[in-house]
């Protein structure tokens, strides 16, 4: 555990006239007395492109072999 951190769990539990055995069970019982929760996000929307034309001549969107060897400037 961390020096400075071990120092100031038993200031504190100093201050709280309780021991450091129990200012880190009462710690703990706080963390997982809350379940993980995810941030809630708002579904994004994104644009769709409407420049057309289309992929590259000799583009296979499934190949991904290729298109990784394009990406890469291998071709």
């Amino acid at each position: 555990m961390d020096e400075a951190l071990l120092a100031r769990a038993r200031e504190e539990a100093a201050k709280r006239k309780t021991t450091l055995t129990s200012l880190i069970e009462q710690g703990l019982e706080l963390v997982l007395r809350r379940p993980l929760k995810r941030a809630e996000r708002r579904p994004v929307s994104l644009p769709e492109c409407q420049a057309g034309g289309g992929t590259l001549p000799g583009v296979d969107l499934n190949d991904s072999a290729s298109l990784l060897d394009r990406m890469d400037d291998r071709d």
